[in-house]
């Protein structure tokens, strides 16, 4: 395991620099493409009641219609499919041109929901800008209160709150280095991957147990590498010699 281990060390060290290059490119590419593409994305919401629950008994006097109250909640399931609907976005459209937008893209852009086990409704719509994304949810508030009483016979739609531009409001969508990490990990197994083909496929007699292995031969001797630097002049060493005599002996380091 351990001979395993050293072996593809050295092989990823050989070719330490294709890997370098690819991991820092494919993770350049990645954080340029995702700084050009990012496109801060905000939100407005307005609130919504599906109300009529009250009615008058004999006296004269208004009294909460309990049966009413189950009807709504009911309702709200079908008001949350209508809103989404042409016979309500062809209408924003229609009254608000100014939007630039399509029915289809309203309809994407508009989230509606209701909380659970109650009367109230909330529509939200994301947008590139704030300002736009407050005028096109209250559009579609606007048309939807004039239009239900329209396709359902019921005027028992109050907006509680219209969507309002806030000051220094943030994105819902914070850039993140998710995919820049992601191309990081990726294009280093990548470069891993490839540095270990293109060592299957370098067939190159490398070793003296390679020429055993594939000649047959035995090594009887060895040609050992020798850097340029090593190859200086030779140095001459003083010493004595048993008569007394000195003498130099040549040496090459």
């Amino acid at each position: 395991m351990e001979i395993n281990l050293k072996e593809y060390f050295i092989i990823i060290r050989k070719r330490l620099w294709l890997v370098v290059v690819i991991v820092l490119v494919s993770t350049a590419l990645t954080a340029v493409y995702s700084t050009n593409n990012y496109r801060p994305l905000y939100q407005a919401s307005t609130k919504l009641i599906v109300n009529k629950i009250v009615e008058k008994d004999q006296m004269g006097k208004e009294r909460i219609d309990y049966g009413a109250i189950g009807t709504n909640l009911a309702l709200i399931n079908t008001y949350k499919e209508i809103i989404k609907t042409p016979a309500i976005m062809d209408k924003v459209v229609q009254r608000y041109p100014d939007i630039n937008l399509s029915a289809e893209q309203l309809s994407y852009i508009t989230t509606v929901s209701d909380l659970r086990e109650t009367q109230v409704m909330t529509i939200v719509v994301q947008y590139y800008s704030q300002e736009e994304a407050v005028k096109i949810v209250n559009a579609v508030s606007d048309v939807f209160q004039a239009e239900i009483p329209k396709i359902m016979k019921v005027d028992n739609i109050t907006i509680l709150n219209r969507a309002k531009l806030q000051e220094n409001s943030l994105p819902v969508n914070k850039k993140s280095n998710q995919y820049i990490i992601l191309s990081f990990v990726a294009s280093l197994l990548v470069s891993i991957g490839i540095t270990f083909l293109l060592e299957t496929l370098d067939d190159t007699l490398k070793t003296d147990q390679d020429i055993r292995e594939v000649m047959d031969l035995t090594i009887i001797a060895y040609i050992p590498k020798i850097k340029k630097k090593e190859l200086k002049s030779p140095k001459r060493k003083k010493f004595r010699t048993k008569t007394g005599e000195e003498a130099y002996v040549k040496t090459i380091h």
